[in-house]
């Protein structure tokens, strides 16, 4: 059996946890299986660079932060494959040039492109444990490209996926997938199974379990995952296709504080308006979530979108610089908002969640600015605020069941 695992930052965040985690995988090994293992950095160690590479320069090149970045993954495997060695198994780490994990040229979220394996499974003919590098990829030019915050997991599908691995465990430091974040809804309940639709809902809408580019590949490729804690030996979620069984009316509840509202004002109210504006974002990779716009008006209208907060400057200054084209009049935006989200499979064949949900937050009252849905999912709007009082609400007013 191959068995891909891999182990997050909190997980490798000190000597103790390190060697913890080799044991575990050496487990796995000395059972016949063949074992690879991707790592994050080391505890904060990411956070630590991006600080220390702010005071020096505060508007860096992309690139030469991926330079910086990758470096925190490579000390975690060397120290893991220095762990096994101690304890007298065999292992190697590799960083992504190593295994020449091909990826697109797009610094600090690049996409995987194809994965070459030709070195991996000539370790693995040695009865090696192979340690690879997470979140990392290498573009045409050769140069190193990072995946993105989270892309340790889209490392290790990747490698499951071209492996045909029969198993993808990834070990965070909670044990498994919740039906919201236990640390602000105190009886939020561990799902033993979660679809990957629904999944990649919920990682795409705040839930910071798994990448959620992770559950896209997983899907696509059909690698069953497994979120596992690394501090204990519970079973974990099982991420997979959609079985036949009864779904639930709401799986989870996410909330995402890492958004703002842009609002422009005064656009032409004609065909091809909305096009130019978000073609614009679009070609320049700033990704829209929520869309609002007003009933037209004297011919002008109003739209409102969501972005990430990490985006909202560049996007500010791509707005204000194609003003005139774009005809906006005014500008505005609103960081101290948040977006709060239900999630279920069973919403598709049962109407009245919206109305539920919308009660709820009524009941709470908690003001709703914007709403977005999909087949499985209803998202709205509210002020930063009010956004965990919401959560704990909306997840209270549907009552998960167990």
């Amino acid at each position: 059996m191959l068995i891909v695992k891999k182990f997050g930052g909190t997980s490798v965040a000190n000597k103790e946890r390190i060697f913890n985690v080799a044991k575990r995988c050496i487990a796995d090994y000395k059972a016949g299986n063949d074992v690879v293992v991707v790592l994050s950095a080391m505890g904060d160690t990411t956070d630590e660079l991006i600080a220390l590479a702010q005071s020096i320069n505060p508007n860096a090149k992309k690139r030469e932060m991926d330079m910086l970045l990758t470096t925190g993954e490579q000390v975690s495997v060397a120290l893991m494959a220095m762990a096994m060695q101690s304890l007298d198994v065999p292992a190697v780490s590799l960083n992504a040039f190593q295994v020449m994990m091909h990826s697109t040229s797009r610094h600090g979220n690049a996409r995987f492109k194809r994965v070459d394996t030709k070195r991996i499974l000539h370790e693995l003919d040695s009865r090696k444990i192979i340690i690879v590098t997470g979140f990392q990829g290498v573009n045409k030019y050769e140069d190193i490209t990072t995946l993105g915050r989270g892309g340790s997991d889209t490392t290790a599908v990747a490698l499951a996926a071209v492996l045909h691995a029969d198993k993808c465990e990834i070990y965070t430091d909670v044990d498994g997938v919740y039906t919201a974040d236990p640390r602000v809804v105190k009886n939020a309940r561990k799902l033993d199974v979660i679809t990957y639709d629904e999944m990649l809902e919920l990682a795409s809408l705040g839930a910071r379990v798994l990448h959620n580019r992770s559950v896209e590949m997983a899907k696509k490729y059909n690698v069953e995952l497994v979120v596992r804690s690394s501090l204990n030996d519970s079973e974990g979620t099982v991420v997979r296709e959609a079985s036949n069984m009864e779904k639930m009316l709401v799986t989870g509840v996410a909330a995402d504080k890492n958004t703002v509202r842009i609002s422009v004002i005064g656009v032409e109210d004609k065909p091809g308006t909305a096009f130019r504006i978000f073609d614009t974002l679009a070609k320049n990779n700033i990704n829209v979530d929520i869309i609002l716009q007003s009933v037209g008006r004297g011919g002008t209208k109003d739209i409102s979108f969501t972005v990430a907060s990490d985006d909202l400057q560049s996007a500010i200054k791509l707005l204000e610089a194609n003003k005139e084209r774009l005809t906006i009049q005014e500008i505005t935006y609103n960081e101290n908002v948040a977006k709060l989200s239900v999630v279920g499979a069973g919403m598709m064949s049962n109407p009245g969640v919206a109305a539920r949900m919308f009660e709820t937050l009524y009941n709470s009252h908690i003001n709703i600015n914007m709403i977005s849905t999909s087949e499985i999912r209803i998202t709205v709007l509210v002020a930063e605020k009010d956004i965990d009082k919401a959560m704990n609400a909306v997840h209270d007013g549907f009552a998960v069941p167990e």
